[in-house]
């Protein structure tokens, strides 16, 4: 079957193709009247936008970027992105967008990918994550004059719109709730330290712990793998003392270290409190079920696109903040146990 053309509407409505291509655009230029007709027209033939033909003339490529630096295997495997990706979907599609997922090595080869996207009218815009300290893509971006939104602190944006949440209030949240437990030995399995988010949670930790006088508090570094977070689980919980309570910057890692705890012995949550991040449904399908920080990552990506989309149109990047994550408590958190009694040595 033909595909259904400009030309085929002008006929139809009998008027020009400049008049068609003006109400299918938005455009002055037609009366309201024969703008609603011709829409109607379009949708009675089955008329869809040429994105290719678009693209090659300089106009919409109706398709937005997501680069992710980030080891392709772990994409399967990691909640968030696959729920940011849902979100922006969400939204995305309602407009006729496309989305554009690819895998990057580096930041170098993020940087090349903007460039030539751009370049070739591959997309209208982008999405940009893991935000690093002195981040060289937002100055690139800034440069290049292609729309953007940063999925990350306002601080770390410049110019760009932001989709933000506060993790500092939510990570202070969730010491304090441990600390009110009557845990002393908290240890937190965080992220990479040149992102952004991280930098900001090492702030907000090493702050509550002060304020709490929790000097046996400690962080350690992991990469958000499921192996790396169970490695330095393994070491942590054979020291000596150890300690009675882990944040883990991610699910994946959290439900890594739930598994060594049970495979060394240590019940959960009488020995060992876990606390996860992102609730993602993971957290609810073990045992114990895990208590987490929990955050709309598909509203993230809701919003995300919307700011994007506004940005394409033209209006004023304006920094959104979504609600702040939430500490939701379940069964992988309890006081820690009393110490046992002291032997009576005999004499």
């Amino acid at each position: 079957m033909k595909r259904p053309t400009i030309a085929d509407i002008a006929r139809r409505a009998g008027v020009s193709k400049g008049a068609v291509s003006y109400a299918l655009n938005g455009q002055a230029g037609v009366s309201e009247e024969t703008r609603r007709r011709i829409l109607a027209i379009a949708e009675e033939i089955g008329w869809s936008p040429n994105t290719a033909a678009r693209a090659l003339s300089g106009s919409t490529a109706f398709a937005v970027g997501l680069p992710i630096c980030r080891p392709a295997r772990t994409l399967g495997i990691e909640p968030f992105f696959m729920e940011l990706v849902s979100g922006l979907e969400a939204e995305l599609s309602a407009r006729s967008y496309a989305l554009t997922l690819q895998v990057v090595p580096d930041v170098d080869a993020e940087i090349s990918l903007y460039r030539r996207w751009w370049a070739e009218r591959r997309v209208d815009g982008v999405i940009v994550v893991d935000v690093r300290l002195d981040d060289p893509r937002i100055p690139m971006l800034e440069d290049l004059h292609l729309p953007a939104v940063v999925i990350g602190d306002p601080s770390g944006a410049r110019s760009l719109a932001s989709v933000w949440a506060d993790d500092a209030g939510a990570l202070t949240e969730t010491v304090e709730y441990l600390a009110a437990l009557g845990h002393q030995r908290i240890t937190r399995v965080a992220g990479m330290p040149d992102l952004l988010h991280t930098t900001l949670r090492d702030q907000s930790y090493q702050q509550v712990c002060d304020r709490l006088g929790l000097t046996r508090a400690a962080l350690v570094r992991a990469d958000y793998s499921g192996e790396h977070g169970a490695r330095l689980t393994r070491r942590l919980l054979s020291a000596h003392p150890r300690p009675s309570a882990l944040i883990y910057d991610n699910d994946v890692m959290a439900i890594a270290g739930l598994a060594v705890a049970q495979e060394m012995g240590i019940r959960v949550p009488d020995e060992l409190s876990i606390v996860g991040w992102d609730d993602s449904p993971l957290c609810t399908l073990v045992h114990p079920k895990l208590t987490a920080v929990g955050r709309d990552v598909a509203a993230y990506g809701e919003n995300a696109a919307r700011q994007l989309l506004a940005a394409i149109e033209g209006k004023p990047a304006v920094d959104f903040q979504d609600t702040t994550p939430r500490l939701v408590p379940r069964g992988s958190t309890a006081p820690p146990a009393a110490p046992g009694p002291t032997p009576i040595s005999g004499g």
